[in-house]
């Protein structure tokens, strides 16, 4: 199995940027789709997007997509999630994790149940 380690969060301006950062160790860390999620306090975990293996494709929810990119650099096993235009509703707990599912059709893969690997998240605060 993997294990996951996000790094990066903190307090933040609204219209300010932010960079996330998920180290994994263990298993081949290119042999899993990488996938981002948040949870708000009293909200359903969100997913927010993925990676493929190569990281040569993304896939992200309509509530991020132009504000937030990911990448990974299965040379160093991490994978990244930059965000930019903050606004107070992306107060969360962030969370990276890892998919073993096999295809290539990242949006099918955007449930909590198509992720076994989870890191412990790290708090991502926006002020107004």
């Amino acid at each position: 199995q993997v294990q996951l380690v996000e790094s990066g969060g903190g307090l933040v301006q609204a219209g300010g940027s932010l960079s996330l950062s998920c180290a994994a160790s263990g298993r081949t860390f290119s042999n899993y789709i990488m996938g981002w999620f948040r949870q708000a306090p009293g909200k359903e975990r969100e997913f927010l997007g993925n990676i493929n293996r190569s990281g040569g494709s993304t896939y992200y929810a309509d509530s991020v997509k132009g504000r937030f990119t990911i990448s990974r650099d299965n040379a160093k096993n991490t994978v990244n999630l930059q965000m930019s235009s903050l606004q107070p509703e992306d107060t969360a707990v962030y969370y990276c994790a890892g998919s073993t599912k096999s295809t290539f059709l990242l949006h099918v893969v955007t449930n909590r149940a198509s992720y076994a690997y989870w890191g412990q998240g790290t708090q991502v605060t926006v002020s107004s």
